[in-house]
């Protein structure tokens, strides 16, 4: 039999029905009320806001010189140093955004007679970003221009040396501003410019498209390199989880079509690799589950130049071989992610250490390969749901720790980080992750840095993975049809998530584990079936009989016949749920049991949520992926709004 302990342990946020707004937007766009709610849920509630999301090649575009203050001064050095032959030099990273970055302006400047060549710091023994010894050697070598790509932001010393050493310096960055900026010529990143541009979210891949594209209709070049640049753009903006909103949207949609028929040899010969040959339609997740982690897998565990070659070779038969390397290494990689998330879970287990407790999770370990600790991390953070810092012993005498950081919503890597920069040797990332290096001796230290600022960040509330979810649906409900319509939405990703529906009190029949550590199943409410399957639930089997399920649509394809799907991502005991009125405004309550505690759930409107567990005065309130803040519902208004509450549901 199973028990309250086998679901996953998580909070949910479920957006507020707006039934009548949903209804109109439905007639006015002739789509399914469903659909129409999710596109409130993400902000559009006009005709022609919804109208310019589904198409969004009705978008006006500025010119990317009206928002880049240094995209102008940037062009003209690099056409002076193409019409003069200097030698430029390209400063990439080793993620799949570094390195697609470092491609795609290969392949550019090359096409437009430009003396180019690159190099890449080893994150073995260097870390990220450019730095004195890539500078000197650019020096030694006659380079008069660097470019950086995915870096450079941060870097004031090495920046500083090559102006010293008379080099021309554009750096294209996306990451986070550093209080002041490099002595570079110019420096173009997305941070810098308004954010009400649309192309405020693009990643390190997306501004060197932008500069290249810029060079390109320079030189009146544009045609025969825009579809190799932009299918290029896509798969750095995807594999990077880049926010898939403003021109990343655009045109990663473009490039999606594109994808499929590459004229690039080594994009070609990786959709061979990974099995998607047969697929006409590429969507986001095929890039970014099995294009992406064979490109990351090589900067993670190998050498970047064998993505290099890949993505800038016109020989299949050398595309190929890379592609198989990439084929292994990603092997490998799974090897490595599996044994080091198993001794992570038995090392923090085995510990005195106390996630919930302490708001955060900072693990070190000997041996663990710091290439994938940062993908460790995140699986922890899905398991205890805390932001998760993993780091290991980069020497035998273990005087000095690496690591990586993954967060939650409401937790802040670099501001963490930055909390803790005087025990630091280096550090640097964005809000939902980082990357970091201290002396061994300074760990019990930034464990208490990290857990201070934990307690000032999250509340108790915080700490289980969030689930948010569009709309209550039927099983009826739940056909291909729907499933058409909300390909609209598509290219989903960061920032435009696939829609998730939730249903309460269905059956689960026939369930059975799966592969490794799946469970497939149908599930049943009245006449009403429909299959489903939960990825990485194994350790959860067998389910309760009856669940409230949260869950994504996709569609399955057997024997030549399509049918809808659905993949779960959440699950809970049926609740009691009903409406109310106090005050003269609407409300909606749940009655939850999670882990064995009874918890009192009250909505208003505005998705702001009143939570009380049974027998405690102090709740929380606020909306569930914002901060909440602690109330004390023994007093007005709280009180009269409880008792109303518990009348309600007659409990």
């Amino acid at each position: 039999m199973s028990d309250r302990s086998r679901l996953p342990d998580q909070r949910w946020f479920i957006h507020p029905a707006q039934r009548d707004r949903a209804t109109q937007l439905a007639v006015e766009t002739q789509r399914s009320p469903l659909l129409a709610q999710v596109l409130i849920n993400r902000g559009f509630t006009s005709l022609e806001s919804v109208q310019e999301f589904l198409d969004p090649e009705r978008q006006s575009l500025p010119s990317p010189l009206e928002d880049f203050p240094d995209l102008a001064i940037s062009l003209e050095l690099l056409i002076n140093a193409i019409n003069d032959k200097t030698r430029i030099a390209i400063c990439g990273d080793y993620d799949a955004d570094g390195m697609t970055s470092t491609a795609l302006l290969l392949r550019a400047l090359r096409y437009l007679g430009a003396r180019v060549d690159y190099a890449i710091p080893s994150r073995m023994s260097e870390g990220y970003g450019i730095n004195r010894r890539i500078i000197e050697e650019f020096h030694e070598e006659g380079v008069g221009l660097i470019l950086t790509v995915d870096n450079g932001i941060a870097a004031h010393d090495p920046i500083d040396r090559a102006r010293e050493l008379g080099l021309t310096v554009i750096i294209t960055d996306h990451h986070d501003l550093p209080p002041t900026l490099p002595n570079a010529n110019a420096i173009l990143n997305p941070k810098l410019i308004a954010e009400t541009s649309p192309y405020r979210g693009m990643a390190g891949v997306g501004v060197a498209y932008v500069l290249a594209v810029c060079l390109a209709q320079s030189f009146g070049q544009t045609r025969d390199l825009q579809h190799s640049l932009l299918e290029l753009f896509t798969l750095g903006t995807i594999a990077d989880l880049a926010p898939l909103t403003g021109v990343n949207r655009r045109w990663v949609k473009r490039g999606l079509q594109l994808l499929p028929k590459s004229k690039i040899a080594g994009i070609q010969a990786l959709i061979q690799i990974a099995g998607l040959s047969n697929d006409k339609n590429l969507k986001p997740e095929a890039i970014g589950f099995r294009l992406g982690p064979r490109i990351n897998a090589i900067g993670r565990i190998s050498d970047p130049e064998i993505v290099i070659e890949l993505l800038i070779t016109d020989d299949d038969g050398v595309a190929l071989e890379r592609a198989m390397q990439c084929e292994q290494v990603n092997k490998h990689r799974q090897q490595l992610c599996e044994q080091i998330e198993k001794e992570a879970i038995e090392a923090y287990e085995n510990s005195s250490l106390n996630a919930k407790d302490d708001r955060v999770l900072l693990l070190v370990q000997p041996d663990w390969h710091h290439g994938v600790i940062g993908i460790v991390a995140s699986r922890l953070v899905e398991r205890y749901g805390v932001p998760v810092f993993i780091g290991t012993y980069e020497d035998a005498a273990k005087t000095h720790i690496r690591g990586s950081a993954r967060s939650i919503p409401e937790f802040n890597v670099f501001e963490a980080l930055e909390c803790c920069k005087d025990l630091m040797l280096k550090h640097g990332g964005h809000k939902a992750a980082g990357g970091f290096s201290f002396e061994a001796d300074r760990l019990d230290d930034i464990r208490a840095r990290l857990r201070t600022f934990a307690h000032r960040s999250l509340k108790p509330a915080h700490l289980k993975p969030l689930v948010t979810i569009d709309a209550q649906a039927e099983l009826a409900q739940l056909d291909l049809a729907l499933h058409a319509q909300l390909d609209a939405l598509h290219p989903c990703g960061m920032d435009n998530p696939d829609p998730v529906f939730w249903t309460p009190n269905v059956c689960i029949d026939e369930q059975r584990r799966i592969g490794k550590g799946h469970i497939k199943f149908v599930l049943r409410s009245g006449s009403e079936k429909i299959n489903a399957i939960a990825w990485r639930w194994g350790e959860y089997f067998p389910l309760p009989s009856t669940l409230d399920i949260a869950y994504q649509l996709k569609s399955n394809e057997w024997n030549n016949e399509v049918s809808v799907q659905l993949e779960i991502v959440g699950a809970r005991l049926p609740s009691q749920q009903t409406e109310f009125i106090f005050s003269d405004r609407p409300y909606t309550c749940t009655l939850l049991e999670q882990s064995g505690i009874k918890e009192l759930r009250i909505q208003n409107t505005k998705g702001e949520t009143l939570i009380i567990q049974k027998g405690q005065r102090i709740g929380t309130l606020g909306k569930l992926d914002q901060a909440m803040q602690e109330v004390d519902v023994s007093q007005a208004p709280f009180y009269g709004l409880v008792k109303a509450a518990v009348d309600a549901l007659k409990v």
